[in-house]
């Protein structure tokens, strides 16, 4: 599970406020496809809000627990039936190796004002 440092969270909760629920956990709980679908949401856009519909706030605490870990996720918040997660999205730059290009020569002569 990633840990965030309180000012990464901070900003990461302002973020999140103006986002809706991505995905519902109903009364079946976490499965293979609810997995599946966290996942697919934080690959794409890193910060995903989630729906609980438990009453128990131990049990939406148990699941942000395992969904973080599964995921290797930070979580980010848990208030009421809500839960904030984040995983930021992997390093996939490739090096450039293109050579630079050379600037072009302008053909065009400017007037001569003589």
């Amino acid at each position: 599970m990633l840990e965030l440092e309180s000012v990464r969270r901070r900003s990461l909760q302002a973020r999140a406020h103006a986002i809706k629920p991505t995905v519902w956990i109903g009364t079946a709980g976490l499965w293979e496809g609810i997995i599946h679908e966290l996942d697919q949401g934080l690959k794409s856009h890193e910060l995903i809000k989630v729906k609980v519909s438990s009453d128990e706030r131990e049990t939406r605490n148990a699941l942000l627990e395992e969904i973080c870990e599964r995921l290797d996720a930070a979580p980010v918040q848990h208030i009421g039936k809500i839960l904030v997660i984040y995983r930021p999205k992997p390093d996939t730059t490739v090096p450039d190796i293109t050579p630079p290009r050379k600037e072009k020569k302008s053909h065009r002569t400017k007037p001569s004002l003589a």
